[in-house]
């Protein structure tokens, strides 16, 4: 075998081991785990669920808020927070506005109800250094974080909160689900179906990577001040805490809503964010001491997702090199349809929207490439630490 042809099988066995035989292979795992856990059921008849704690013993929180200039969502957020099944005695909030221009002081400052605190910081500084300055405010050992634009359901709270009464446990993940335009329904909205089951599943088996930083809980002793230039808090926050040896679980009935990107283009600008924050983050990744299953679920659910911009571009230009030969011109072939399926999604968007999958192809592309052009600002030092909505 050729040098070119050893690049475009390893590049195609990794592409479809990500998308297609990862997923296969963590459904099979997840299937033998409930069996075994059915079982055990039934035999012991031992409800393996964790209770709702009563309302004598559930613990104060601290919610933490990070805002920028969202004047728009924060009547909504206020709303929703007047709502929750919680004990205002024991739920306090803390907002905390980074440097927003907006309304977004004034309707801040308007606020007068006693379990709530603000924050100002007179510039923009970043959602971690906004979440340092929340937590240094907040007074309780339970901290739940959360965004302005974030809707809980109304026993979100009790839900997150119950699995703390365990003390091997550190951080509990809320399941966000997104309400949002035609156009994302139609790209982000199936690529979230998809990555949601691949979360549950991880989860089951106790490989739970990272919360949304739209909705999580954590004990106080397992957070650390987070650097000004740390763009995935919602992934190091986590895994910090799977270091100091406490487990991080996911509660997909803690639910939550939140406003999905408008259109591809905005969540090519939140996915660049991501990618800068994903490869400037990766040495501190790396040495984190993960359970074996866990690192697997890493390496084959982050890392090798963050890769495949480079294992695409050795895919087309490996088999387009060896494009005498049938086998790979077909292969090029195919590709070449798939990136004129992109391309055309770019172009038509309005018309292929109406098309059940038809703008997949280019929501796909937009967020690899995303990670390319995240890549390379790493690589030439232009990082952008501020955060604003998609």
């Amino acid at each position: 075998m050729s040098a070119l042809e050893a690049v475009f099988w390893a590049c195609l066995l990794l592409v479809a081991y990500t998308y297609l035989l990862y997923p296969c292979l963590l459904f099979a795992a997840y299937s033998v785990a409930q069996v075994r856990r059915d079982w055990q059921y039934l035999m012991t008849r031992h409800d393996r669920r964790r209770p709702s704690l009563p309302a004598a013993a559930l613990p104060a929180v601290s919610l933490v808020i990070p805002a920028h200039n969202e004047e728009a969502c924060l009547p909504g957020k206020i709303a929703n927070l007047r709502q929750l099944d919680y004990p205002r005695d024991r739920l306090e909030v803390v907002f905390v506005s980074d440097g927003s221009t907006d309304r977004t002081n004034e309707i801040l400052r308007a606020l007068a109800e006693p379990n709530v605190q603000t924050v100002f910081l007179p510039v923009q500084q970043g959602k971690s250094t906004a979440l340092n300055h929340g937590v240094d405010r907040a007074r309780h050992d339970i901290l739940l974080f959360s965004d302005a634009a974030t809707l809980f359901s109304t026993d979100a709270v009790k839900h997150l909160v119950r699995h703390f009464s365990d003390p091997s446990v550190g951080v509990v993940c809320g399941a966000l689900q997104f309400e949002g335009s035609a156009e994302s329904r139609k790209t982000e909205g199936v690529y979230w179906t998809y990555e949601s089951m691949l979360r549950l599943m991880e989860a089951r088996l106790g490989a739970t990577l990272t919360a949304s930083g739209a909705i999580y809980a954590l004990r106080r002793r397992c957070y650390r001040p987070l650097s000004a230039d740390v763009l995935i808090e919602d992934f190091l926050i986590p895994m910090s805490a799977r270091r100091r040896g406490y487990r991080v679980l996911y509660d997909p009935e803690a639910r939550a809503t939140e406003i999905a990107a408008t259109s591809v283009p905005a969540e090519f600008t939140r996915r660049v964010r991501l990618a800068v924050g994903s490869f400037g983050a990766l040495g501190r990744l790396i040495r984190i001491p993960f359970h074996p299953f866990t690192y697997w679920a890493f390496v084959s659910h982050k890392l090798l997702r963050w890769l495949l911009p480079f294992l695409l571009i050795g895919l087309l230009a490996s088999s387009g090199a060896l494009s005498h030969d049938p086998l790979y011109r077909v292969a090029f072939a195919v590709q070449g349809l798939f990136y004129l399926w992109a391309a055309a999604g770019f172009l038509f968007r309005e018309r292929l929207g109406r098309v059940r999958f038809g703008l997949v192809g280019y929501y796909l592309c937009a967020i690899h490439l995303a990670f390319l052009v995240g890549f390379v600002r790493v690589l030439t030092g232009r990082k952008h630490t501020a955060w604003q909505r998609g």
